[in-house]
């Protein structure tokens, strides 16, 4: 039975609007999959939950609601520096003590979305990765420092480093709450039945962190990060992001 164009045109807009009305449904019940639904911490990792990670590095605004959001202190602290190593935006960083991991040494700061980057890493990444492995929890994460007024490679000359403005954190060991310590620089390559189990952890938390953060870069970029994993939130053009 064939319809008349004008009931074709009205037919076609009843079953849009029905699609519309049942997709906005799914997306209620899948969160995670909505652009526009705004993150949570406990929230199940979807398409859309990169996007709207990175969107935090661009929104100093969005970053401390979702910490609020999550009940992580998003209280800023006054500004420092000057010039290319000005720190506008810059917090004691809280997730991990909010995540029952200890970070040292203590006193960090850094700036919102490291923050916001390392609360997802640490619940959607490290800690799973680590019960997969190990079967228990990292209980303490050790840093080499997240701000230093420097260039990229430390010299006179180049561009200036993420750390420059306290926007990055180098993570040198990871320690279980049986006491082992699983340090980026012995096991990364790591070999024997615990070693491996140490290298794959490793690279696990690695992989990971790739959607917390701007730029992961690991021993398997240079020598120069053989005993850390360095994770910042560069902001570039074109929103591309660097794992290696």
């Amino acid at each position: 039975m064939a319809f008349p164009p004008l009931d074709r045109i009205v037919l076609t807009i009843l079953l849009a609007g029905c699609l519309f009305v049942a997709g906005r449904a799914w997306l209620r019940d899948h969160p995670q999959y909505d652009p526009w639904t705004p993150l949570t911490l406990d929230a199940a990792p979807g398409w859309a939950t990169e996007r709207k990670l990175a969107a935090l590095r661009g929104d100093r605004a969005q970053c401390r609601a979702f910490l609020q959001r999550s009940g992580i202190e998003a209280l800023a602290l006054a500004p420092t520096g000057e010039g290319a190593c000005r720190r506008d935006d810059r917090k004691a960083l809280a997730a991990p003590a909010h995540l029952d991991v200890a970070l040292r040494p203590t006193g960090a700061q850094a700036t919102c979305s490291i923050d916001a980057g390392l609360a997802w890493w640490l619940r959607q990444g490290v800690q799973p990765a680590a019960q997969e492995i190990f079967g228990q929890a990292v209980v303490r994460i050790e840093h080499l420092g997240t701000a230093n007024c420097r260039r990229i490679g430390g010299g006179d000359e180049g561009n200036w480093s993420e750390h420059a403005r306290g926007n990055a954190i180098d993570i040198s060991a990871f320690v279980l709450a049986d006491g082992q310590r699983v340090t980026v620089l012995r096991d990364w390559k790591a070999s024997g039945a615990s070693g491996e189990e140490a290298a794959a952890f490793l690279h696990m938390v690695r992989d990971s962190a790739c959607t917390s953060f701007s730029t992961v870069l690991s021993p398997d970029y240079n020598a120069a990060h053989a005993d850390h994993l360095h994770l910042d939130q560069a902001r570039r053009t074109g929103g591309w992001s660097a794992c290696r």
